[in-house]
């Protein structure tokens, strides 16, 4: 087994611009799986974790060494065939799996491209104990929408009215609620006074991040769909692959998440103070009702939207 101090390290601030994705591209395709490397850099290299996730797919594990500010270091691992199951695959094929990822406060939306391995590792979980639940939980009756069998235009509509429709909604609301409770009780709970902040963070994330999803990727989609049915072949759009605005789009989605785990750390888990008056309890509901709808929302297009489009993508351009 590889040490830290016998790894590879690829120094990427000695390269040229043009050579530095291709140049990490070449190690990671030259090791064996199990093999790793650490990429040396002078700002955090997360663009390059979205390119490697986009182009190679779950075979990799990404583990910060160093997070600046001057220097960013990164091990890259390359996983074995046997890894498994991702955990955004488990939750696509079968929702209630959630439930028990939440449990253990495993990341199944904005995370879901790690396998359960990896998760269990990074969280300290007992794999053996988390594979047992989610057993129980298959073998369970349950109602809930075959999401993965549903047309990709149908799916972006119903994202854009029930789960934007949801935040455009909900926001509002959330702001008056949480500026009031940090103004009220922000001198005996000044975790107050950074909720507020982080909650304009999401807010703002998610309010330039939908637009995007609604004028460009999902008619984008859609018209991949239409020329499937069709039996036509498209030219490239000027954006190039389909891969480019998922990166992105994945990438805010992380933010907007982390925004979300901040708050869930700062309040204990929605934990409510003897003191809590009722808007600070109604601040408190919303918020926990307004993070479990973006998971799911999250879940239906990084796990099921997405990587459907990418496969759809490839028969259809030129």
């Amino acid at each position: 087994m590889e040490t830290t101090q016998t790894i590879e390290v690829l120094d990427v601030t000695l390269l040229e611009p043009r050579l530095k994705h291709p140049t990490i591209f070449e190690w990671f395709d030259a090791r064996n799986g199990g093999e790793a490397f650490i990429i040396h850099n002078d700002h955090d290299p997360k663009p390059l974790y979205y390119q490697l996730l986009g182009e190679r797919g779950n075979t990799f594990q990404w583990e910060y060494l160093e997070q600046g500010p001057e220097v960013w270091e990164v091990k890259i691992s390359k996983l074995t065939q046997q890894e498994g199951e991702t955990v955004g695959e488990l939750v696509a094929k079968d929702f209630r799996k959630a439930q028990v990822f939440k449990k253990y406060g495993i990341d199944f939306c904005c995370g879901g491209k790690k396998s359960v391995k990896q998760v269990c590792e990074e969280k300290g979980v007992d794999q053996n104990a988390l594979e047992r639940e989610l057993e129980v939980t298959s073998a369970a009756e349950s109602r809930e929408t075959d999401f993965g069998s549903w047309e990709l235009p149908f799916l972006a509509d119903y994202i854009v009215n029930m789960h934007h429709k949801y935040v455009r909604e909900a926001i509002p609301a959330l702001y008056e609620y949480t500026t009031k409770i940090a103004r009220v009780h922000g001198k005996n709970h000044p975790e107050l006074l950074e909720l507020a902040k982080h909650f304009v963070n999401v807010a703002n994330e998610l309010e330039a991040h939908m637009p995007k999803e609604e004028r460009v990727l999902f008619p984008f989609i859609k018209q991949l769909d239409e020329a499937k049915k069709q039996g036509i072949k498209l030219d490239k759009p000027a954006f190039g692959s389909i891969q480019n605005p998922i990166n992105m789009m994945e990438m805010e989605h992380e933010a907007a998440g982390d925004e979300l785990e901040a708050i869930r750390e700062l309040t204990d888990n929605y934990t409510l103070p003897a003191d809590a008056c009722a808007t600070y309890t109604v601040a408190f509901k919303k918020l926990q009702e307004f993070e479990e709808d973006l998971h799911r929302h999250i879940h239906l297009e990084n796990n099921i939207l997405f990587p459907k489009a990418l496969e759809l993508e490839k028969e259809v351009l030129k």
